[in-house]
């Protein structure tokens, strides 16, 4: 009976130490179907019939064995073989495919029957039995390729859940060949939802957890109902698409929506959202155990000094320890949170939430009385607070906001380290923001305003490419008055929507002038909440472009994140309408608010401001400004350094592929006259 052995190994070969047991098939050879045996592990033909040799296109046996078929086999095929092979060994399988054969590089398509047929010296090998197909269209050729290379996972099961048909990539993704659908969808809540919806409509999407070879990933699962080619009942086809990295960016967008990223704490959109609940929870409270809530503002007292004495790096190093102290003063329930700066939120419930304030305040004292290390620096801080109570100081968390903020300032300068409630007596510093607001109202009408122009760096070049149009109020007493201390009373007293107009329209005026004189540059102008919401922005954007004569393509308009969330598809009609109107549109400050992928998904963005606290994080927090880089670069926005002052930051922002900075590294906002002077090179950078 006539024997083969393989007379030379592929490198992959797992036994390249002893020649393959002698293969004996004598009786097959007289079949006039190609068959012929395949060793799995060493990649080689070790028996053909005839036949075979003839569709391989080989002289004889030897020297088809002498082939080593794993040189050019792609990753899938060997995939495959690898699922065969253990199919083989756990249960008597047997697979009917068609398969497309490259002997000497052409196409031979083959109806093939697969079964798994034992060495001689006990390893797994593969009976190959074939057939040419009676119809074999390029289409259904091509169709049947793809199916098997294609990474997405398609199956097939019947109504109740058996498998009938899985190609290569969902076979590899399937913990056991037999497993039901009820055990790949983990999820009972979510399976049953994708079937109802599949009853109700014959088709259905749902991204759902799914239980993998590889672990529990996230797929996005396509269903429908179809009739099955082979017995012409009702079968359910999947097609199953890996969307685990997007569900983790997106966990990670979102926790950097809702925290600050160097203490971790939530931040001020997370603690508004908290404080809805537990109002909720307050007004639900039984009669006989009646509860209010406490809003508890923290300051560091003299938190400037430490940065000015010894660095922003020791400073940052300080509020982490802060805000780990902070959480060990507070109960389980109790909210910490971090505002921004050198402040600090609590928002609690109790019976009595003065007493429990006044308990959290001596816990605070007694922590931060010890000295912190500030990596051989020994440090003391101490800290003022104020409190106002819900609902008895106010019934919205803003007010109680601005009410503790009253109260923490009569700490303040009642000496600090001290903690004071709200009085209605606080009205004192209330009446001098009054007298500020008249004052802003003059302002208006006197045109007090000004922009002043922060330049943007382009990387590696280091040349201008545009600048942030930033307003200043030249006060008739005081001089120049920075936004920090009118924007807010603005937005309070309602005089944004006018601040922003006329800031918008001076833009416009200064960049019709500059295109008209050769200077070609985008000045990016910030837009406000109220203008946003005002409804005839769009028209007023218009106008303003038409009047001044201003190229829609020289201006960008900013916006923060917070815009966004807002009621039907109103932000994305707005910034549709100004794309349309041939603005550029940024997302400033990102990463502190409201952060979701969504967002950038959808809406019509040129470029992403990547916010300053990313910017100046310590190296262990510099992935999360690796990363949202890479997703400008996934998602091809614009990405804008902000708050650049250091050449070390420049530098390793520019290696992980920021392309333009902005911040006093380069220059601070100036006014129109010297900015000016440092675009021609008359003025040098600040040191």
């Amino acid at each position: 009976m006539p024997q083969l052995l393989c007379r030379e190994r592929s490198p992959a070969c797992p036994y390249p130490q002893a020649p393959c047991a002698p293969v004996a098939l004598d009786p097959l050879d007289r079949l006039r179907a190609p068959v012929w045996v395949f060793d799995i592990d060493c990649r080689r033909v070790v028996w053909a019939n005839q036949a075979a040799l003839e569709v391989w296109r080989a002289d004889s046996r030897e020297e088809l064995a002498a082939r080593d078929l794993g040189a050019d086999m792609s990753a899938t095929v060997a995939a495959r073989l690898a699922q065969y092979q253990a199919d083989f060994e756990s249960h008597d399988a047997v697979f009917n495919e068609q398969w497309t054969l490259f002997p000497e590089g052409r196409p031979v398509p083959l109806q093939m029957q697969l079964s798994g047929w034992r060495l001689p010296d006990g390893r797994m090998a593969m009976l190959c039995e074939g057939r040419l197909p009676e119809t074999a269209t390029p289409e259904s050729l091509r169709s049947v390729d793809a199916l098997l290379h294609t990474p997405m996972m398609i199956s097939l099961y019947t109504l109740d859940g058996r498998p009938l048909y899985r190609n290569p990539a969902a076979r590899a993704s399937v913990r056991r060949h037999d497993e039901p659908l009820a055990d790949r969808f983990g999820e009972a809540p979510a399976l049953a939802r994708l079937l109802k919806s599949l009853e109700a409509s014959g088709e259905a999407t749902l991204t759902m957890a799914v239980r993998t070879a590889a672990g529990e990933r996230w797929h996005e699962v396509s269903a429908r109902r179809r009739l099955d080619a082979v017995s012409g009942e009702p079968v359910l086809l999947l097609g199953e698409t890996d969307v685990t990295p997007l569900k983790q960016s997106e966990a990670q967008a979102r926790f950097l929506s809702e925290h600050d990223s160097l203490t971790q704490l939530p931040n001020r959109a997370a603690a508004q959202a908290h404080f809805r609940g537990l109002a909720e929870r307050v007004r639900r409270a039984p009669a006989e155990r009646p509860l209010k809530a406490a809003v508890v503002l923290i300051d560091l007292d003299r938190f400037k000094e430490v940065n000015d004495s010894w660095g922003h790096a020791a400073g940052d190093e300080l509020l982490v320890q802060v805000a780990e102290r902070l959480r060990g003063s507070v109960r389980h329930d109790d909210l910490v949170a971090r505002f921004g700066g050198d402040e600090f939120l609590i928002l609690l419930a109790a019976p009595d939430p003065r007493r429990e304030v006044a308990r959290i305040h001596a816990r605070i004292r007694d922590r931060l009385a010890r000295p912190f290390d500030l990596t051989g620096l020994q440090a003391r801080v101490s800290a003022t607070i104020g409190a106002s109570v819900y609902p008895d100081d106010g019934d919205d968390f803003e007010r109680l906001l601005q009410h503790a903020d009253l109260a923490m300032y009569r700490g303040k300068a009642d000496g600090r380290d001290a903690l004071a409630f709200y009085e209605s007596g606080m009205g004192a510093s209330q009446q001098a923001r009054t007298r500020l607001e008249q004052e802003l109202r003059q302002a208006l009408v006197r045109d007090e305003f000004e922009l002043f122009y922060q330049p943007r760096v382009s990387a590696g070049e280091r040349r201008y490419v545009g600048a942030e149009a930033l307003l200043r109020w030249r006060h008739p007493e005081r001089g120049w008055v920075l936004p920090g201390e009118f924007i807010p009373v603005c937005e309070a007293a309602g005089l944004m929507r006018e601040l922003g107009r006329r800031a918008f329209e001076m833009a416009a005026r200064q960049q019709a002038a500059w295109w008209a004189a050769g200077r070609r540059l985008k000045l990016s102008v910030n837009l406000s909440p109220g203008e946003f919401e005002d409804p005839w922005l769009l028209d007023e954007i218009e106008t303003v472009l038409r009047e001044t004569g201003c190229p829609p393509q020289a201006l960008e308009i900013e916006i923060t994140e917070s815009m966004l969330v807002g009621e039907g598809d109103r932000p994305t009609r707005v910034l549709e309408g100004m794309r349309a109107q041939g603005l550029s549109i940024a997302l400033d400050d990102f990463g502190i608010g409201y952060s979701h992928l969504a967002y950038l998904q959808r809406l019509p963005f040129n470029t992403l401001k990547i916010d300053r606290s990313f910017v100046q994080a310590p190296p262990h927090e510099r992935p999360l400004a690796e990363a949202i880089v890479g997703l400008c670069r996934a998602m091809r926005l614009h990405a804008v350094a902000e708050g650049v002052e250091t050449e070390a930051q420049r530098c390793w922002l520019e290696q992980i592929g920021v392309t333009e900075f902005q911040g006093w590294l380069f220059a601070p906002a100036l006014p129109r006259d010297a900015f000016e002077a440092l675009l021609d090179g008359r003025q040098s950078l600040p040191a």
